[in-house]
């Protein structure tokens, strides 16, 4: 059976115009996702990780190379066009949490459905909230609840939408180790569970040992995959 790929990045380059320089930040990445498969990418800071996950993501463009999802080509969508394909097909998990801190927490967990006006399923986000454990903290607001419990809800918010891919950029970052690698178990345990593909950009090299594979990354390009 042939293998599918999900998501695959050819010849990415990102360069950022610093005025009278150029700084490159990927140098002419390659890689092959299969669907289902769990990627962790590690390398130093300013290695070029987060931007190859922005790349592959469509939250930036590349300067050249392309990215595929699915055969369908993604790193030349327009704006809206990308917006869409984010809110319908991924989900994101990021180091800040970023949850609204005028809204409860249950209406952060479906925000991503409401701006797209779709309907979700309600037993689908209870049984993650369980797994996550926190249902009983649905009506209260973000500031009411700790760092780990904060990620927790961001990780079912980057579930609601049941997406293809979870995209997660240092999502662990601003916890304790303990609570760190507690909640990412849970999200690949959820994320293996439902056969969804996962991309993550971590430190950690514990977490970076759950991935299926691992690609290290230095002055933006790949210089090692397990």
């Amino acid at each position: 059976m042939a293998d599918t790929f999900v998501l695959t990045a050819t010849d990415l380059q990102k360069e950022y115009d610093m005025g009278k320089s150029k700084e490159q930040a990927l140098a002419k990445v390659s890689l092959e996702i299969q669907e289902g498969e769990i990627i962790s990418v590690i390398g130093e800071s300013g290695s070029g990780k987060s931007t190859l996950l922005n790349l592959l993501s469509t939250i930036d463009k590349p300067t050249a190379g392309t990215v595929e999802y699915n055969g369908r080509r993604i790193d030349n969508l327009n704006q809206k066009q990308a917006s869409r394909l984010r809110l319908e097909e991924f989900g994101f998990v990021f180091q800040k949490y970023n949850l609204m801190p005028s809204l409860n927490i249950y209406d952060n967990i479906i925000l991503p459905v409401a701006v797209m006006n779709q309907k979700w399923d309600k037993e689908y986000l209870a049984e993650i909230c369980k797994r996550l454990g926190i249902e009983e903290q649905l009506r209260k607001m973000p500031g009411q609840l700790s760092g780990g419990e904060q990620q927790r809800v961001a990780i079912a918010r980057a579930l609601v939408n049941q997406p293809k891919v979870v995209f997660a950029d240092e999502p662990t970052g601003n916890l304790d180790s303990r609570n760190g690698n507690e909640v990412f178990r849970i999200l690949l345990d959820c994320a293996r569970t439902e056969g969804k593909t996962v991309i993550f950009v971590t430190h950690n090299m514990e977490l970076a040992g759950m991935a299926d594979r691992k690609y290290t990354l230095q002055d933006g390009e790949i210089i090692d995959k397990i």
